[in-house]
């Protein structure tokens, strides 16, 4: 249990995983919770929003390469998702809750897809375990390849083009803000998870996503 505490304390620091490990443990990261099933216990927005503020204070690679580089893990982590989903998909409906899976993830994963349609890929960026779940249920469902693809793109773009630029704006303009990274980190990790339970709750209270697929 140890270890499991430890692992967890090194990924709530954001600023930590970025100086530490740099741009390739940073695209590591997005790629894993983008595209594989326990990938949704990475901070991935406040990983984001800490590169960039990073960026605005002179510590990290040019803001446009890492808006770039980011894009781009985060749609390979998709269609790896995609592709996961195409195989074993179906079967992680029926799979049993461990440490890393819990059965209800998907469930309203699927009862988001359900009400949003295609464009869940895009707004589940934003969303932690959302955008974990989405790709591997794009590909669970036999989603047609070209339209995965062109939301893969436009979500994943947009999610980097957002955060980033946000916690380079705020480098730029607050230079002390690198000092208070923590709680700017908090904050965004806070506000994702708001939106994430205020979501299942209205699903919840609607009824939405009752029903798994066969």
């Amino acid at each position: 249990m140890q270890q499991i505490r430890d692992f967890f304390e090194i990924i709530l620091h954001s600023d930590e995983i970025i100086k530490n490990g740099g741009m390739v443990l940073l695209l590591i990261i997005i790629f894993a919770e983008t595209g594989i099933v326990i990938g949704f216990i990475f901070p991935g927005d406040a990983l984001l929003f800490t590169a960039g503020l990073l960026c605005g204070s002179h510590l990290f690679v040019s803001l446009w390469v890492l808006v770039l580089m980011v894009g781009l893990a985060a749609v390979a982590g998709n269609y790896l998702g995609f592709i996961t989903g195409k195989y074993i998909g179906k079967r992680l409906f029926h799979k049993k809750d461990t440490l890393f899976f819990k059965q209800r993830h998907l469930e309203k994963t699927h009862a988001y897809y359900e009400k949003y349609g295609g464009f869940a890929i895009i707004g589940g960026r934003f969303i932690p375990v959302v955008r974990t779940f989405v790709p591997i249920l794009a590909g669970a469902i036999d989603l047609e390849l070209w339209k995965f693809t062109l939301f893969n793109i436009a979500g994943a773009f947009l999610w980097s083009g957002t955060l980033i630029p946000l916690g380079f704006f705020i480098g730029r303009k607050i230079p002390a803000s690198i000092d208070n990274i923590e709680y700017f980190a908090l904050g965004i990790t806070a506000i994702t998870m708001t939106i994430l339970i205020r979501g299942f709750l209205k699903m919840k209270k609607t009824g939405i996503g009752k029903d798994k697929p066969e």
